[in-house]
């Protein structure tokens, strides 16, 4: 919805009410992008990949400015920047070129994500918009916070000092953990999070597909973004037309906190219109102080 104006929003820190001061122009804000490309045998099947590579890059052509960059990180058995913050023509340029795997690779995802919300956190103006876009399932077998855990569990399992259950339980209590640890990292780089799952509606069969789809969806609740499934090859255009559309509307509102709290310590944010109760609002559940320098 356009057209709102700075006293059309409450906006709430810790449930205190806060003082809006403006709302920004995301036209005139920098927006740096981290783009994550999956190339894991998962998700590579060849024309569809190539398909994926082509609609990323004219997307980045489509809503990246003057000023505006992209960088671009292939999600295997390990993060792998492959493009440093570049224009939209160069990031593009390098999409298109990244090579589908050949054989089967495992997949790193929580590790790539984090990698790419630290290497924002370091390499992206504090006043810039941050949005962290991937391509991928979200199945990960690979990142640190499962690999070596799950070797030794398979193998204590198979000398019967840990039951088939237990180690499964043991994974899902890990991988929750380590979505947990990639939200927050996510949140305290200040960046959205959106993801697009090449997967389609089959993903919705698979329990494990499923739980994958699910953290993805809950990381990019909490920063103000979304997850998408396209339905099928046609719809990816779309999708990735709609975070286009998402990232050119948003409303950016500027206020100065009123609370005091420790750096490091999430506050939590509750945006809201109260004009407009049948408004839908998508904002990011919360933020990170800065230490002070």
């Amino acid at each position: 919805m356009r057209g709102l104006q700075v006293n059309d929003f409450r906006l709430e820190e810790q449930g205190r009410a806060q003082q809006i001061s403006e709302i920004g122009n995301p036209e005139q804000v920098p927006l740096d992008i981290a783009l994550l490309f999956d190339i894991s045998s998962s998700v590579s099947q060849k024309g569809f990949f190539q398909f994926q590579q082509a609609a990323a890059a004219s997307f980045l052509k489509q809503v990246l400015k003057s000023g505006d960059r992209a960088a671009v990180f292939t999600i295997a058995d390990e993060p792998k920047l492959v493009q440093p913050l570049a224009s939209a023509d160069v990031a593009a340029s390098t999409i298109v070129r990244v090579p589908a795997a050949t054989a089967p690779v495992p997949t790193a995802f929580y590790d790539t994500v984090a990698a790419a919300a630290k290497y924002l956190v370091t390499n992206s103006a504090d006043r810039h918009r941050r949005v962290i876009l991937v391509i991928s399932d979200g199945d990960d077998n690979f990142s640190s916070a499962v690999r070596d855990a799950t070797i030794a569990e398979y193998r204590a399992s198979q000398s019967g000092a840990m039951s088939a259950a237990a180690s499964r339980d043991s994974l899902r209590a890990r991988r929750s953990r380590a979505v947990n640890d990639v939200q927050k990292s996510v949140q305290q780089a200040d960046a959205t999070f959106y993801s697009i799952n090449p997967g389609g509606p089959s993903v919705r069969l698979n329990q494990i597909s499923m739980a994958a789809q699910t953290a993805m969806q809950s990381i990019a609740e909490s920063t103000g973004g979304n997850a998408f499934v396209p339905g099928a090859e046609a719809d990816l255009e779309r999708v990735f037309g709609e975070i286009a559309a998402e990232l050119r509307g948003q409303y950016l509102l500027l206020y100065y906190s009123n609370l005091q709290s420790p750096a490091g310590q999430f506050r939590t944010i509750k945006v809201s219109i109260p004009a407009h109760p049948d408004y839908r609002v998508r904002a990011r559940q919360g933020y990170y102080p800065r230490q002070q320098q």
